[in-house]
């Protein structure tokens, strides 16, 4: 069987490094992302290479979306001197940000800047990547709990989440003819640096989460890479179309 190739947004840090390692250490090659910090996207690939798989790291800022061409090019020529093929098999679009803010106080820049990253951003991005993405291929999108249970300040973040649970429905639809699988991963509250880390870092906020969480704690990022890894094995080909919450039971 042919190694399989992933294209991960966001891919140097938090749950889009823990993806990544996680596909490697099952066997997987990995394409990742990141916005600006080139040093620590290379520490990942190193990582990966570390274990045996092949990486390439590409800069993208998935909110400037007249990037995407030539991004689209560099994944292109990514593919064919690193693995001399012509297409990846599996897109997990990762990369975000959160921004934090009372619905009354929400300005316009900061629901424009959400929607363009979560939602416009993810749809474009996909569909600049079609034409490289293998028949059979899988896309995994990631959204959040936000969108079944609400905490104060993420209105317009889980407005974004929700809508690109839509659109999956959709991939899986219109896609289903070449055989792409499409799905959703919906993380409860992890201890990252999302968000500046508040989940992470503020022990009220931890054990106030924790506190509603039927497993007892918040999750951690092998909670999730390890289960979007899993998801894109073969064991899982008869997936699509689903919203998957990897929350540990949070506010059952």
């Amino acid at each position: 069987m042919a190694t399989t190739i992933t294209l991960i947004t966001g891919g140097s840090r938090g749950l889009g490094r823990n993806t990544a390692l996680h596909v490697a250490r099952r066997g997987g090659d990995v394409l990742l992302t990141y916005r600006s910090n080139a040093a620590e996207a290379q520490a990942v690939v190193a990582q990966i290479q570390a274990l045996g798989r092949k990486a390439v790291a590409l800069q993208l800022d998935t909110g400037e979306l007249a990037g995407f061409p030539a991004f689209v090019g560099q994944v292109r020529a990514a593919l064919a001197d690193t693995w001399q093929r012509e297409r990846f098999d599996y897109l997990v679009n990762n990369a975000g940000h959160g921004d934090v803010a009372p619905f009354a106080d929400t300005t316009e820049a900061q629901f424009d800047r959400l929607l363009t990253v979560h939602l416009k951003g993810v749809f474009f991005l996909t569909q600049a990547l079609l034409p490289l993405l293998a028949d059979g291929g899988r896309i995994l999108n990631f959204s959040t709990g936000l969108t079944r249970f609400a905490y104060p300040g993420y209105a317009a973040y889980a407005a974004a989440k929700a809508a690109v649970e839509v659109l999956t429905v959709y991939l899986a639809k219109e896609l289903g003819s070449r055989g792409i699988t499409a799905n959703t991963v919906a993380p409860g509250a992890i201890a990252t640096d999302f968000g500046g880390g508040a989940v992470r870092d503020n022990p009220q906020i931890n054990q106030q989460l924790a506190s509603i969480t039927a497993l007892g704690r918040v999750g951690v990022p092998d909670d999730i890479g390890s289960m979007v890894a899993s998801l894109l094995g073969p064991a899982n080909r008869w997936v699509n179309a689903q919203r998957i919450e990897v929350s540990g039971g949070q506010a059952i």
